[in-house]
């Protein structure tokens, strides 16, 4: 580690990434840094999306609002970034329309497309595209001041595709892909994996304690085409994860994997390697500890996001599902507090706060 950090305050989701027993289950949601909060808005101003994520004291002060907000509450930061920033390293247009989402202005179209081989070809120097990431990464560390970790990211793989090649909600891009081109496909699944493994080693040496990584767009596969298109690059990535950080001289940092809609792999996931699985809110807590075992592998979730827009009731119970469901009274270990997705732009921000204090009470009484 190049920088010098102040020692952890709160390193509770590590001890727990890592398997260890605590004292509670640590709590964070994912685009906790976000639309839903005003602070936000404020801060972000007239910028561009992307513009944001690019400025490293923007998007520190963005990944650094719901820690103040929720102090005390939240027990992970994650980098203000998006998925989509790989993408744009690897030489194509990304543009956030504003109530739409990212923009993908040329799209890769077919394998004879230009395009595809120039992204395939190109030499991506990660640590000089990305290198807004690195600073926001560090800064944010050194602003932190051991309050709570910092999470870094990335998309999968086939996540990635998915955009890359302009998918629409039929899904006629990716399933045209993968049943067309096949091994055109896997070429550039493995291509965008390698670029992965090596933008998220970079993130650790710049101050991320722990890595997530978003397999957002799983339920577009079946079962059959999961083994062909997802599970072997997530398992790439939590191989090589670790052994390149090993001959960057770093040590190791939990690894979380996100695959969000592949129920039907969790058996699969939990054998890949990596520390974390992180579950949508399609699971049902017991049965997924079932699944599990005795592996050592710590849950993640798993609450509908949905709920937050309901009555605090609804939330009550909702949370007692997961703190029985996920047996805590019983193991005092294996379980990240999380939702099943990311927090939508609508939802109250003490709704929110109501979510982690039924967390905070109902596990201390379990």
């Amino acid at each position: 580690m190049d920088q010098s950090f102040a020692p952890m305050k709160n390193d509770l989701i590590v001890r727990a990434a890592w398997g260890q027993k605590v004292e509670r289950p640590p709590m964070w949601v994912m685009r906790q840094a976000g639309r839903y909060l005003p602070e936000y808005h404020e801060a972000k101003g007239k910028r561009d999306f992307f513009e944001c994520c690019r400025d490293p004291e923007v998007a520190s002060t963005l990944t650094l609002q719901p820690i103040e907000r929720f102090a005390g509450l939240v027990d992970a930061a994650i980098i203000f970034s998006d998925i989509l920033v790989i993408p744009q390293a690897l030489g194509m247009t990304v543009e956030m329309i504003d109530k739409k989402g990212p923009h993908f202005p040329q799209p890769l179209l077919t394998p004879t497309d230009g395009q595809y081989a120039d992204v395939l070809k190109k030499d991506v120097d990660v640590a000089k595209e990305l290198d807004y990431v690195y600073k926001a990464i560090t800064l944010t560390r050194t602003k932190l001041a051991g309050r709570v970790p910092l999470i870094g990211f990335c998309g999968a793989p086939w996540t990635l595709f998915c955009y890359m090649v302009g998918n629409t909600k039929l899904s006629k891009e990716c399933k045209t892909w993968i049943y067309k081109y096949p091994e055109e496909t896997k070429a550039l699944l493995q291509k965008t994996a390698e670029v992965c493994v090596e933008y998220l080693c970079l993130q650790v040496k710049a101050g991320a304690q722990l890595l997530q990584v978003f397999e957002s767009s799983g339920a577009e596969l079946s079962p059959a085409s999961f083994k062909q298109f997802s599970g072997p690059y997530l398992a790439y990535i939590a191989k090589h994860v670790p052994l390149r950080l090993k001959e960057l001289g770093l040590e190791p940092v939990p690894l979380i994997v996100f695959p969000k809609g592949q129920w039907y792999a969790l058996d699969a996931v939990c054998d890949m390697g990596y520390n974390v699985v992180g579950l949508d809110w399609l699971h049902d807590p017991a049965e997924v500890v079932k699944v599990v075992g005795d592996r050592k592998i710590v849950i993640q979730g798993n609450a509908d996001p949905g709920v937050l827009y309901g009555s605090h009731a609804s939330i009550t119970e909702v949370v007692q599902n997961m703190v029985e469901g996920f047996g805590w009274a019983g193991r005092k270990q294996g379980w990240i507090v999380n939702l099943g997705h990311g927090i939508t732009p609508f939802v109250n921000p003490e709704d929110l706060r109501f979510f982690f204090e039924e967390v905070h009470r109902l596990t201390k009484t379990a």
